[in-house]
């Protein structure tokens, strides 16, 4: 075998193109690590909203909740169906919901871009404990006040506490700012329920959400609801509901594939021509080692190493080139529910590592040829050529 401190050694008395290479391959690496982060936030904002242990009930066929239909009927029933869980109070855990899309200006687009609105009871907190209040008040039953999601007050126009908004015929006072942590409710506005239901002329719900007692209620509940022809509703967990919602997405998941093929083979060629190079300025040494008795697979073992520490370096220098995207606040529009979703760019452990294991495979693979060519360089020819 070849020591390996020969392979640190070329590196070292090549420091200075060692160093560009590593270079080169980080940038790389780092824009294909940015388009990664991208689709890790818009996937975490939107699959980490939802519960596995929450239920949610939508007309059957029904892909989002803007287009879901509850009629009241329906909601009273199901309240009194055996198996959902009871607060402190004994009253169930169960939240009707009405979601619509409101159009609102933007601070750097005037034309503007929908927004959820929730249509919440006091229960929609019970249900989801990570959204809190940071700023202001609640909305108070039965008024004109909204409260809005951090994001959404650091997007849009008029959306501070104490500001007023125009949508349709009414006036909409903004009274509180929450914080949902990432999740999807972070581009969201929350008002009251029944008295959005009136202001929208809306006399059914978008959704009902409601906690099972356990697995067993859950799958007694979803079999009540499924039974009764009355209904003609779907159930599944929230979980799932969200999950599904980011096949409006897609698109940003295919260019993120495309982007991340380009970026491999730049790699795969930038680590090509690092090794072409480096072989073509030490073939005195190759000739030499295989003179004194290496055997041609141990040369292209070393080469192969050396190649694939190379793109190593360059894939932790491409995460470390990454890490900024981290502060990134941006929103791209859900084609289920035709709204904006706000997210971070997120580069985390996943998606760090996975940066770095194709930064490893794109050197092995740019450092086949060459360390082909090393290995089966003739001997004699090579050192009459220096």
């Amino acid at each position: 075998m070849v020591p390996l401190k020969y392979n640190i050694r070329n590196l070292r008395a090549r420091s200075v193109s060692t160093l560009m290479s590593v270079f080169g391959i980080g940038i790389v690496i780092a824009v294909m690590l940015s388009m990664m982060a991208l689709n890790n936030g818009v996937q975490k904002a939107t699959t980490t909203s939802g519960s596995k242990d929450a239920m949610m009930v939508l007309r059957e066929g029904a892909q989002a909740e803007v287009s879901s239909w509850v009629t009241k009927e329906a909601y009273r029933i199901i309240r009194e169906l055996p198996g959902v869980r009871k607060d402190s109070k004994g009253q169930p855990l169960l939240s009707p919901e009405i979601v619509i899309a409101f159009k609102i200006p933007k601070k750097d687009d005037p034309k503007g871009s929908n927004v959820i609105v929730r249509g919440v009871t006091q229960n929609a907190f019970a249900m989801r404990p990570n959204v809190r209040l940071i700023q202001g008040r609640m909305f108070r039953p039965g008024l004109n006040e909204v409260i809005v999601a951090r994001r959404v007050r650091d997007r849009f126009v008029n959306t501070n506490v104490g500001d007023t908004f125009k949508f349709g015929p009414q006036l909409w006072n903004v009274v509180g700012v929450f914080d949902a942590h990432g999740t999807a409710f972070d581009s969201e506005i929350w008002a009251d329920v029944d008295y959005l239901g009136q202001a929208r002329k809306r006399d059914a719900y978008s959704s009902l959400v409601l906690h099972p007692v356990d697995r067993a209620a859950f799958e007694s509940i979803k079999a009540a609801i499924k039974n009764d022809n009355r209904l003609k509703l779907a159930v599944k967990s929230e979980y799932q509901y969200y999950s599904e919602q980011t096949t409006g997405l897609l698109g940003i998941v295919i260019l993120v594939f495309i982007v991340t093929a380009f970026m491999i083979f730049a790699a795969i060629l930038a680590t090509m021509n690092t090794m072409f190079t480096a072989v073509s300025s030490r073939k005195r040494e190759l000739a030499t080692m295989r003179a004194i008795g290496y055997k041609r697979r141990t040369i292209l073992l070393a080469m192969m190493i050396e190649s694939a520490f190379v793109a190593f370096l360059g894939g932790v220098a491409g995460v470390l080139l990454a890490l900024p995207v981290n502060f990134i606040s941006t929103g791209t529009v859900n084609w289920q529910t035709f709204s904006e979703v706000a997210f971070n760019f997120d580069v985390d452990r996943h998606v760090a590592m996975l940066g770095i294991l194709l930064a490893v495979v794109s050197g092995v693979f740019g450092g086949l040829l060459p360390a082909i060519s090393a290995a089966r360089m003739p001997i004699a020819q090579a050192l009459r050529e220096i």
